[in-house]
């Protein structure tokens, strides 16, 4: 690499559309990108402060900067993905060229074979697809063959070896699933003319096919064939039935690509569906991981380049979410309304069950990933300066002002941990004051936290809105713990998320991940302190029916729950039995209560 620095080779690239490419020291390709203007787009990678922290770490590793002029920004965006995926740089997106996918061939023969292969051979036959699953082909295939009787042989069926009589006829044309070619039985001119109503099909298309078939079961009911009419009629339901499954748009939306995206802090998966003639017959997610916070145009720039290169497509337009730079020959539609929005709405609702398939999976198979990305997405959702690994929750129970508790429970990488629970009996408050109780158990819990040198959590979790907010902050202060940790509220009529000297709430997507953990940790402390507060209740109901009886005292209840465990047992013991306990003069007392 040559030595030249950095800003003289900035100051001499131009200011035209091309491709550039980043070197480290050692000349090993870190990054390749696409501009408009090279000048401007490269030059921003050394004058930005990036919030990045990938982005910033590369830019210090750069030692040389080359690049490629080409026509068009369309022409950047092709050659950006070659190089890609010739080069595979460090710092770009992975992009997989898999070349597994099954085709259906139909073979360069005298009497053509239609069968799936997932190899392409270059000796003239027509190659389908590719298809993103073996059950999509052999649907088509056995659709097709339900319709047209082919022969599945591999003989030479050229005229003189038919002619010679060297075949003879086979089990399938006894079946009626071949009309016998191998014995002159078919010509070759009927054979072409169903293989084209074939190309038809597998396109989409089932208009020709069905005319024909009709035209056909007419012409047999006016002349008494009625058997073969039925056949025929069987036919027409068999392709009606699937072009109706199949049929999902306007039958006039024909040849086009739609396109749409959904991402996160660290993926995004791009759906494409390929329409002909209102059916999608084709459809594929694409999962990008992302290297450098890239944008949703660059990566659904790239992905479009990409996957129609893989699918070979060959449409003309394209329906996608916003616009983007595409190749000069292809029309952009961006769809509000109708038909159209509604296959893109579709395309969109395509990626986000495929993205919830990948968290599942994720979950099972690596669970560190899993709650890795909860904690990021967490922190931006809820504009934290740290990832919540640590959360607290507090939630105050009471019920007209008795037995007055409260709960705290703690998650840690977003999941309970119940060792940490605590129950807090309110000490300085007297009657229904949940604003008092709240602000006396954040201050026990974290000056406690601070006494034993504990660790802090990262955020905390106040369940109700501004006043028990208002409440926890007080305590905060009081401990100089202010700024220290990030505090939010939640009030449950309509799930809004209430933040310290902000007035406006903020509301979270319903399905946000983000929201689900929050919930939980309310639920859980809302949980964890009912329970405790109804025990309480109960425990003091028990102590007070004895309690009113003349001559026993709380102590003297207790000594006798603890000996008979329960008020039940204490009615139906004998005046003896209770005066082993607490003497006879208690014990005439008690009896005489509950047996008067």
């Amino acid at each position: 690499m040559s030595q030249v620095s950095i800003e003289i080779q900035l100051s001499t690239l131009p200011d035209s559309p091309g491709v550039y490419q980043f070197y480290d020291a050692d000349e090993k390709i870190l990054y390749v990108g696409k501009a408009k203007n090279l000048k401007k787009r490269v030059a921003s990678y050394f004058t930005k402060t990036h919030e990045y922290g990938k982005t910033r770490v590369m830019v210090k590793k750069i030692r040389g900067i080359r690049h490629i002029v080409v026509p068009t920004e369309s022409d950047a965006l092709l050659l950006e993905n070659n190089l890609i995926k010739k080069y595979r740089p460090r710092y770009n997106v992975l992009l997989k060229d898999d070349k597994s996918y099954p085709w259906i061939c139909i073979k360069n023969e005298r009497f053509p074979r239609i069968f799936p292969t997932r190899k392409l051979i270059k000796d003239g036959s027509e190659y389908y697809g590719p298809y993103t699953s073996m059950k999509t082909v052999r649907t088509l295939l056995d659709l097709v063959k339900s319709v047209y009787p082919l022969r599945t042989c591999n003989y030479d069926l050229s005229q003189e070896k038919i002619d010679s009589g060297k075949y003879k006829v086979c089990l399938e044309y006894h079946l009626g699933n071949c009309k016998g070619p191998c014995e002159g039985l078919q010509n070759a001119e009927d054979y072409h003319a169903q293989i084209e109503d074939i190309r038809e099909i597998i396109k989409g298309n089932f208009k020709s096919s069905l005319h024909y078939f009709k035209h056909r079961m007419k012409s047999l009911a006016v002349d008494m064939q009625f058997e073969e009419a039925q056949l025929i009629k069987e036919k027409i339901e068999v392709l009606e039935n699937y072009q109706v499954k199949s049929t999902i748009v306007n039958p006039k939306i024909n040849n086009v690509d739609v396109f749409s995206i959904i991402s996160d802090e660290s993926h995004a998966y791009v759906n494409f569906l390929q329409l002909s003639h209102g059916s999608i017959i084709r459809s594929h997610t694409l999962e990008i991981k992302k290297k450098l916070d890239e944008s949703d145009v660059d990566l659904l720039q790239l992905a479009i380049v990409e996957i129609r290169q893989r699918f070979d497509s060959r449409s003309t337009e394209l329906y996608l979410p916003f616009e983007v730079t595409a190749e000069p020959h292809l029309k952009v539609t961006v769809p509000k309304l109708g038909d159209k929005k509604k296959i893109v709405d579709l395309s969109e609702r395509n990626a986000k069950f495929f993205r919830q398939e990948r968290f599942k999976q994720i979950k099972i198979i690596d669970p560190d990933r899993h709650t890795n990305r909860i904690m990021v997405q967490m922190q931006k959702d809820l504009r934290l300066s740290a990832e919540p690994r640590h959360i607290e929750c507090f939630d105050n129970s009471n019920i007209q002002g008795s037995n007055p508790v409260a709960a705290c429970v703690v998650f840690r990488n977003g999941k309970p941990s119940k060792k940490e629970y605590r129950h807090y009996n309110i000490k300085t408050v007297d009657g229904p004051d949940d604003f008092a109780s709240m602000e006396e158990v954040v201050y026990r819990r974290y000056k406690r936290l601070l006494a034993e040198e504990e660790s802090l959590p990262q955020l905390i979790v106040i369940d109700g809105g501004k006043g028990q907010l208002s409440s926890a902050l007080k305590s905060l202060d009081i401990l100089d713990l202010r700024g220290k940790i990030a505090i939010i509220g939640i009030a449950k009529r309509l799930e809004e998320i209430y933040f310290p000297e902000d007035p406006i709430p903020l509301y979270l997507d319903k399905k946000s991940e983000s929201l689900k953990i929050i919930q939980q940790l309310r639920n859980e402390a809302h949980r964890f302190g009912i329970t405790f507060h109804r025990n309480k209740r109960s425990k003091a109901a028990i102590n007070s029916e004895l309690e009113s009886i003349d001559g026993v005292g709380e102590k003297t209840a207790q000594n006798l729950l603890k000996t008979f465990k329960s008020v039940k047992r204490v009615k139906e013991a004998s005046l003896e039995k209770l005066a082993e306990i607490v003497g006879m003069v208690k014990a005439k007392k008690i009896y005489g209560t509950f047996h008067p």
